[in-house]
């Protein structure tokens, strides 16, 4: 089991350390987006396509079960935010992004969402990041979809928020 939980490790940051498979977007339609995304928002659950005990660090950060229930706060006029871990038994605190949204696939509206942490000045290092698809977007809900290979396998990786 240990074998399959460092191959899917491996397997997300390789994927998710690719580039955003971004196309033009329209400026409507990226005003629209930012004005949606701002504000607070609250990483409900995290879950796979496939069952199984994953042993995954998000964002080379910590496990799911640190993340859930984790706070976050997108500012789309300067496309910084921040989230925050507060399960008691995780390695608690603030940790700053830089994020940009943009229109992957027209004829679905659907998004690649690119994100690369930073220091407290929002300074980042040449990495580029984590990519994502945006799949939802409400007022009041948000969809993240990664899929990474476990085994030569696609696993998908979903993160729930709600504002």
């Amino acid at each position: 089991m240990n074998k399959i939980s460092f191959l899917a490790l491996v397997a997300f940051i390789i994927i998710s350390c690719g580039t955003p498979k971004a196309t033009t977007e329209s400026k409507e339609t990226a005003t629209t987006t930012q004005k949606v995304i701002d504000g607070n928002w609250t990483l409900k659950s995290i879950s796979y396509s496939d069952e199984g005990n994953y042993l995954i660090s998000i964002f080379n950060d910590t496990s799911k079960e640190c993340f859930e229930g984790s706070s976050w706060n997108f500012s789309p006029n300067d496309n910084s935010g921040d989230y925050t871990i507060s399960n008691t038994d995780c390695k608690n605190g603030k940790r700053t992004f830089r994020f940009i949204a943009r229109e992957a696939d027209a004829s679905t509206g659907l998004y690649d969402f690119q994100l690369k942490l930073t220091g407290d000045k929002y300074q980042s290092d040449k990495s580029p990041g984590f990519t994502m698809s945006l799949s939802k977007l409400t007022g009041s809900s948000m969809k993240w979809e990664q899929t990474v290979l476990l085994e030569g396998n696609p696993v998908t990786i979903e993160m729930s928020f709600s504002k």
